[in-house]
């Protein structure tokens, strides 16, 4: 009967180290998931903030046109327009679908 519960401890004891292993692989995934959902929360963050402020310029500026030169809600129309494309551009660049503008190299040759 000694060497059944020798067996049985023995494999009791395995299972407890792979238990353990196992429950260390698991918290070293969770912590590079919820470092994942910081990375996508603050890219959230990042995107709607310039797309917010993309539009509110726009409108502040139509808003200043309307006031300084009295052309009625035709400076905010437009501007507001801008600044929307502008901010769907901004967007855009943020999340790597366009690339950003690089200056031309100039070709010396003549």
């Amino acid at each position: 009967m000694d060497d059944g519960e020798d067996g049985l401890d023995r494999r009791l004891n395995e299972l407890g180290e792979r238990l353990a292993e196992r429950k260390t692989a698991a918290d070293r995934a969770g912590d590079k998931a919820r470092g994942a959902d910081k990375s996508a929360y603050s890219q959230a963050i990042k995107v709607s903030s310039e797309f917010i402020a993309g539009v509110l310029v726009g409108a502040l500026i139509g808003y200043l046109v309307d006031t300084l030169a009295g052309t009625g809600p035709w400076g905010m129309i437009v501007f507001l327009l801008l600044g929307f494309c502008a901010a769907v551009l901004n967007v855009m660049r943020a999340l790597g679908v366009v690339a950003t503008p690089q200056p031309r190299k100039r070709d010396d040759r003549k």
